[in-house]
């Protein structure tokens, strides 16, 4: 069987890749998540998920590498990881009552065949209408400053939603696997 790697450092897919119950190695890619000019939040996830498979392709040529990254976006505005309270506050404040989009990107790139799988899977959240001493509460409780949109959908951040459409659970979380388990087949890994 073929190596694989998560090319990731996030904490939320290895845990979601630890459910297949497969050996896998982490390496963090080296990459630019910078959105091109007028570049759809679609394509920036799939675009930088290719991007990080291939960035670690040299130190692993006989791998299967997965890459994955995630756009929030509601409207033209995008939602990253806010990296402090104060930004998560204003980002809840904006989410609050709206539909966000979140796409996440994922590709499996074979590093000794060259084959890659690409695809993008779309998440659909509304937020609840977010009272001020709710945003508090929360941020007083759930470290979601690492997570685009600032809701940990896995996590307490579930009580800020008032719906979810997905293709794929997982997604939200960051690494689709009913996407990456048929990529992994195609690949000729045995799954259940």
């Amino acid at each position: 069987m073929q190596q694989l790697i998560l090319a990731s450092t996030s904490p939320y897919r290895r845990e979601l890749l630890t459910r297949l119950q497969i050996p896998f190695e982490i390496c963090a890619p080296k990459t630019d998540e910078t959105p091109l000019l007028n570049e759809a939040p679609s394509i920036t996830a799939e675009r930088l998920a290719a991007a990080k498979a291939a960035a670690v392709v040299t130190q692993f040529p006989d791998a299967l590498i997965v890459g994955s990254d995630q756009v929030a976006y509601c409207g033209e505005q995008r939602f990253g990881k806010p990296g402090t309270q104060e930004k998560a506050r204003i980002q809840l404040r904006m989410l609050s009552g709206k539909k966000v989009v979140f796409h996440t990107g994922i590709c499996l790139l074979n590093s000794k065949t060259g084959r890659s799988h690409l695809r993008g899977v779309a998440t659909e959240v509304r937020f609840r209408e977010l009272a001020d001493i709710e945003i508090e509460r929360y941020l007083t409780k759930e470290d979601a400053l690492n997570c685009a949109g600032s809701a940990r959908s896995e996590s307490l951040g579930i009580s800020l939603l008032e719906w979810m459409r997905s293709d794929d659970p997982t997604a939200l979380v960051g690494l689709p696997l009913i996407a990456l388990t048929e990529m992994l087949r195609a690949e000729g890994l045995p799954l259940p």
